[in-house]
């Protein structure tokens, strides 16, 4: 089988990440529950009159799915996955308001065409033409790295050389007051810089875009190298440390091997002991990365890990603002990332430099 590799990276979230050239250096401190996305210039990528029909989350996912293709050298791709936990969710509000509204009578079907949650892939296969495999993932904060795993099997088996692979998600007002109601959210307003501290429930929200070119053929510019992808839709906290051993096995590697571990805490006191069971345990001598913290949680959060993975192995240093200890690293070779949301669909990715 074919190795695979991630030749370019695009980020949109609540930092200026859409700038490629930089990492990290400018942090945007927040200080809130919910955190909405640092938006580029959308007209140096989008017609401003196809804008204006644009919901937010479609326009993040158009625009950094360009950037990608943009930095891989490429015009055209052989396939588009996207992962999305919650579509286009204000278009989906909109429409169910409108129902309540007008009492389910004089409906327009624009905002119900545009709430579906394979919008974004259809969007970006319209801009590019791209008449290929286009296939949305919705298994919550499993979208992505179900994405991920689809578009890996197909280049192992050469069935394509170039897919575009993205995560996207959006906030929307309602749904917002809902996950505050339940607690989801986090009741106190709280500094970004402390939330991995909290012992309090719930999270910080967030919405972004990530969106990254796989290929079969190795380039002078590419990130990583992707070893492996698995998913879980339960484990239980105690297993943890046990799993991590078998996935590292698995791929002929020990914890010694692992230079970083980049994990999706959230500061929810509930479920970040998933986390703690392995900062304590096996990696308790690794190097410990964390980024939901800068960004917020959503069900498409853990791309950002692998943008931020996949910046470390290729620029060789970590941000100050990313690291969770104290330890350092002289240079990175491999990286493992673990995410779960709320003790459901955990993922491990493991990543090798090129």
């Amino acid at each position: 089988m074919k190795k695979v590799y991630i030749n370019s990276i695009s980020s949109i979230t609540a930092q200026k990440t859409f700038d490629n050239s930089e990492f990290l250096d400018k942090l945007i401190i927040h200080e809130n529950q919910v955190v909405f996305a640092v938006e580029p210039n959308y007209k140096d990528y989008i017609p401003p009159a196809a804008a204006r029909r644009m919901a937010k989350g479609i326009k993040m996912g158009v625009v950094a799915s360009k950037m990608a293709l943009q930095e891989a050298n490429l015009e055209q791709v052989d396939a588009i996955i996207t992962g999305t936990g919650m579509g286009c969710l204000r278009d989906s509000e909109k429409f169910l308001s409108a129902i309540i509204d007008n009492n389910e009578q004089f409906l327009t079907p624009t905002s119900f065409i545009q709430s579906t949650h394979n919008t974004v892939g259809g969007q970006v296969a319209l801009e590019l033409q791209c008449k290929g495999y286009n296939f949305t993932y919705v298994h919550g904060s499993n979208s992505f790295e179900s994405g991920l795993l689809d578009a890996k099997m197909q280049l192992e088996l050469d069935e394509a050389q170039n897919i575009l692979v993205g995560g996207v998600d959006e906030l929307g007002d309602h749904t917002t007051k809902l996950n505050k109601i339940i607690h989801h959210i986090k009741d106190e307003k709280i500094s970004s810089m402390e939330i991995l501290n909290s012992k309090t429930k719930g999270t910080v929200f967030g919405e972004g875009a990530n969106f990254f070119v796989l290929s079969n053929k190795k380039q002078a510019f590419s990130y990583a190298e992707i070893l492996s992808v698995k998913l879980f839709n339960t484990l239980d906290h105690t297993e943890l440390n046990e799993i991590a051993l078998s996935f590292l096995n698995d791929n002929h590697l020990s914890v010694e091997d692992i230079d970083t571990v980049v994990l999706g805490n959230n500061g929810d006191v509930e479920f970040d002991s998933h986390y703690y069971q392995l900062t304590s345990g096996i990696f308790k001598n690794t190097q410990q990365v964390c980024y939901k913290h800068l960004i917020g949680e959503f069900n498409t959060a853990s791309p950002f890990g692998l943008w931020v993975a996949s910046k470390i192995l290729k620029n060789q240093t970590v941000p100050g603002a990313l690291k969770k200890n104290d330890l350092a690293t002289s240079s990175f070779k491999y990286i493992l990332l673990y995410n779960m949301y709320r003790g459901e669909n955990h993922s491990f990715i493991l990543l090798k430099s090129c």
